[in-house]
């Protein structure tokens, strides 16, 4: 038995491996959604193939078969292409959207096993699956043949994302919630704004450095020359390393950190939280040019999930 994978490499001179880019040019020719759609554990499938396209850069829906015959036929557009999921192809619920690409010329896609099924002649491709038994033998219940359908939805999904070239930042703007959109945030998202930013200059006696720390509560200062740039920054642990009797009356050049650890507001908010890690500290000025537009604390990575 030939395994799905052995059939979509690369190169390889299979139907299914030609279908599978034909179905990537038609999706991607296409001016309007994938429609999705299966019954039963096909139907379950078909739900989170949909899912993944749309959260990939694809516009996807399911639609339920069922549903599809009471109205829901007016959810699949003219411009519209369907992907429809059976493991026999003979799926008696499929029939009216059959009927309804056929009538509009809507693009109608098969994953199947079944090669001389109803489904599969009405197809205008057909994603053939290969042979295989059921892990099931006993009451053959689907679980191999839709782990293979899940398997070329994946596929379908990640080709067409990496053919539109579809970013890191892209996925976050579609997964803002949770784990992974708290990881793939920016440091602009995050940050404190440019006004809001603890500031001096280098001659600014260290007692005002010291109340303009205590101000803003972020346990550090910025030090900007006359055109702004950041030379310096001054934190608790500088002004505890340095406190003495005079301290209070030097300059800020004189206990300022210089060449300070910066990072550019587009960077991603985990590579930010590496480097407060690796490096000790909790805060990043944020600067653009040299020039500090934000800063981020440790605690607004912390805070936002990043991890």
């Amino acid at each position: 038995m030939r395994r799905l994978g052995d059939l979509l490499t690369p190169g390889q001179d299979s139907p299914l491996a030609a279908a599978f880019i034909d179905t990537i040019d038609r999706i991607k020719a296409s001016r309007g959604r994938v429609i999705v759609t299966g019954m039963g554990k096909s139907g379950h499938i078909a739900r989170k193939i949909a899912a993944t396209l749309a959260s990939t850069g694809q516009p996807a829906s399911y639609v339920h078969p069922g549903e599809a015959s009471h109205g829901d036929l007016g959810m699949i557009g003219r411009e519209d292409v369907v992907i429809a999921l059976s493991n026999s192809g003979e799926t008696p619920e499929l029939r009216d959207i059959i009927g309804y690409c056929s009538r509009f010329g809507i693009p109608l896609i098969a994953i199947t096993s079944g090669a001389d099924s109803s489904l599969a002649k009405a197809s205008d491709i057909i994603l053939l699956l290969p042979p295989a038994r059921e892990a099931c033998s006993e009451t053959r219940a689907p679980t191999t043949t839709t782990t293979m359908s899940l398997v070329l939805g994946d596929a379908l999904a990640v080709t067409l994302l990496r053919e539109r070239s579809f970013s890191a930042e892209d996925f976050q703007t579609y997964h803002p919630g949770g784990k992974l959109g708290a990881t793939l945030r920016k440091v602009s998202d995050l940050m404190s704004a440019r006004s809001a930013l603890p500031l001096c200059a280098p001659e600014t006696r260290m007692d005002a450095v010291i109340s303009e720390i205590t101000r803003h509560g972020l346990g550090c200062v910025g030090i900007i020359d006359e055109d702004g740039l950041l030379v310096g920054v001054i934190t608790d642990g500088d002004i505890r390393r340095h406190v003495s009797s005079a301290m209070l009356s030097e300059p800020a050049r004189s206990v300022m950190t210089k060449s300070p650890i910066t990072i550019a507001p587009d960077s991603l908010a985990a590579e930010a939280l590496h480097i407060l890690s690796s490096k000790h500290i909790t805060a990043l000025f944020v600067c653009v040019e040299r020039k500090p537009v934000g800063l981020l604390h440790v605690h607004d990575c912390l805070d936002a999930g990043v991890i």
